[in-house]
């Protein structure tokens, strides 16, 4: 019953902004871990940002490659997921998809994607030089 939809993609200069929007519906319940991964064309799916409620303070975690520049966001209230990006640079270029499981905690490594049981359509990201 659980669906995810990514918005906020588009193509934007190198140095410029973009932030996308990841609307859950339906519930994924107390215990759970959110977040993106990215692929692009010809490279293997990359996990990007993750977030959860573990604690008095949740957790994030993010790729080396985005740590220093982009923001997850959890508004439990709305359902919604955000990832502000910063700085962007023509190799962040990818499909953007946002996911979810139920039941867990995020992972205190990198996920791979078979950890997560629910995966959006994906929206596109492209940064130009």
């Amino acid at each position: 019953q659980v669906q995810l939809r990514e918005s906020g993609g588009d193509s934007v200069q190198a140095g410029g902004s973009l932030t996308l929007s990841c609307e859950v519906t339906g519930s994924l319940g107390d215990r759970a871990c959110r977040g993106w991964f990215r692929q692009a064309p010809g490279k293997e799916r990359e996990p990007v940002a993750f977030v959860d409620t573990y604690g008095r303070s949740g957790t994030t975690s993010y790729a080396d490659s985005v740590k220093l520049r982009f923001t997850i966001s959890l508004d439990l209230a709305k359902n919604n997921v955000s990832l502000q990006m910063v700085s962007l640079k023509p190799e962040d270029s990818a499909m953007y998809y946002c996911v979810a499981t139920k039941g867990q905690w995020c992972p205190y490594k990198d996920p791979p994607p078979h950890f997560f049981d629910y995966w959006g359509r994906g929206t596109q990201v492209t940064v130009s030089s």
